[in-house]
């Protein structure tokens, strides 16, 4: 049992000064360099972002304009698409296939699905009715992706 205790508080000795290293390392960098595949269209550019203290300063590797705005916004603001499923009763599936009205941000992803884990919905559903409106107060709505 002490053998444990003693390799436990090295352990953690370790690890607070790896985080401790990390953070003084981030906290030098004038520069930070983020390399991202573009998945805007299907050539997936490899780009490469350099942030000054969190604004982008060089965008680089992108062949269209719009891989550059894709690039732009997944280091500043990162935004999703989510599509899904809900239970729905008296339809040919047990699942309904959803998506949103439009994009959200990325952090709050996980707040949606959870919103949605107990949503059922009765048969008929057409596609493109509203499943649930202004999900999580984020101004987008949850629609059918499916008539059932």
């Amino acid at each position: 049992m002490g053998i444990f205790f003693i390799s436990a508080i090295n352990a953690l000795k370790v690890m607070v000064a790896m985080t401790a290293i990390d953070v003084e390392d981030i906290e030098k960098r004038d520069n930070m360099t983020q390399k991202l595949t573009c998945i805007v269209c299907p050539r997936g550019c490899e780009i490469e972002v350099v942030l000054n203290e969190g604004t982008v300063e060089s965008i680089s590797g992108n062949s269209c304009k719009r891989g550059e705005e894709y690039a732009r916004n997944e280091v500043t603001a990162p935004m999703r698409q989510v599509t899904t499923t809900v239970a729905i009763e008296g339809g040919i599936y047990n699942r309904l296939p959803v998506i949103l009205s439009d994009v959200i941000p990325k952090e709050r992803m996980m707040d949606v699905c959870k919103a949605l884990a107990d949503v059922r919905v009765s048969a008929p559903v057409k596609r493109g009715d509203i499943v649930l409106a202004n999900v999580c107060n984020l101004g987008v709505d949850v629609i059918s992706s499916r008539s059932m």
